[in-house]
């Protein structure tokens, strides 16, 4: 069973959901507002794809970040305020079992599922 994580208002992860459903793979949603974050999965997400990748510099979270912090930006740092605010990572990402797909394009989806 895949797992797609994200936030339920995301229109990328609506995108990904539909998807999913269209093509009658069954999954499972993991809403970090809802369900919440910890630091294994966190740790596993990183593991997987490395932090760099996971954290999304586009989000309006990144954007509150002071200039301190951004400039500061390491390891360690950035998978607190991940921890903090699951918001700043990437959007959405499945858990296929086998690998971790992050962001949703169509064609990724088809090729890598």
């Amino acid at each position: 069973m895949h797992t797609l994580y994200g936030i339920s208002n995301c229109n990328t992860v609506k995108k990904a959901k539909d998807w999913l459903q269209e093509n009658n793979i069954e999954f499972q949603f993991h809403d970090y507002r809802k369900q919440g974050l910890t630091v294994e999965l966190l740790d596993s997400f990183e593991a997987a794809l490395g932090w760099e990748k996971l954290l999304n510099k586009q989000s309006t979270s990144w954007r509150k970040l002071t200039d301190e912090q951004k400039s500061n930006i390491s390891k360690q740092t950035a998978l607190q305020y991940m921890l903090k605010t699951p918001t700043l990572i990437k959007r959405p990402l499945l858990d296929t079992g086998e690998k971790m797909i992050i962001g949703f394009k169509a064609e990724n989806y088809q090729a890598e599922i």
